[in-house]
């Protein structure tokens, strides 16, 4: 099973991602997560990436590219992978296309969470990640156990700076029109599942499951 996860910022990937991973067998592969596993390795490939990083610089598409297909080689990755930050434009989803024809396993689908503006906004001020793990939580919609402690690692949570009103408003400008040309690529291939995140947490996941299960699902 190898999956991409779309959606913007405040979506509620992460939430979903942990229940994906925990039912399918699947590792959840971020950017953020490939950067920081291969700087640990101390490859030749992290201390390029750590370079761009240490520069206040994003990472070139080249090398995220070479980084991805080096984590999409890892053992853990060879039963299948939920993706997500990865493509972020469809340059990047053609590069992925040419990786996994390499490692002779094609994409089996694309999960796409569809949420407003408006509600995004909402939740994103709101929103509280944790400093050790990077666990998402909300004050109102998914709060800790403990106010300001993550359930999963007992590290202290945070409001990040990105998070703050006009910050959010800023990046989901910006992420729409990119996460929406993703969208159409992938449709007009038949990948595309579309699922309303504006569900409750647990009706979002039933439609995540029919869809990978193969059931025909196009939310619009």
């Amino acid at each position: 099973m190898q999956v991409v996860f779309l959606g913007l910022p405040g979506a509620g990937k992460g939430t979903q991602a942990t229940k994906i991973t925990e039912d399918y067998g699947i590792p959840h592969i971020a950017t953020g997560d490939m950067f920081r596993s291969a700087i640990s390795a101390g490859t030749d490939l992290g201390k390029e990436v750590q370079r761009y990083l240490d520069a206040g610089l994003l990472v070139p598409d080249e090398l995220t590219i070479r980084v991805v297909k080096d984590r999409l080689e890892a053992k853990d990755a060879q039963k299948g992978f939920l993706l997500d930050g990865f493509p972020r434009t469809r340059p990047q989803a053609e590069a992925l296309d040419q990786i996994l024809a390499e490692l002779g396993r094609p994409l089996t689908k694309v999960l796409y969470l569809v949420v407003s503006q408006d509600e995004l906004l909402r939740r994103l001020t709101g929103r509280q990640v944790c400093k050790e793990c990077g666990a998402s939580y909300h004050v109102v919609f998914n709060p800790p156990h403990v106010e300001g402690i993550c359930d999963r690692c007992g590290g202290k949570l945070v409001t990040r700076a990105d998070d703050e009103p006009q910050a959010v408003a800023v990046r989901l400008q910006q992420n729409m029109l990119r996460t929406e040309e993703l969208a159409g690529f992938y449709a007009e291939r038949g990948l595309l599942g579309k699922i309303d995140g504006e569900q409750a947490i647990s009706h979002v996941y039933d439609e995540i499951r029919q869809i990978l299960r193969g059931d025909t699902h196009d939310y619009r």
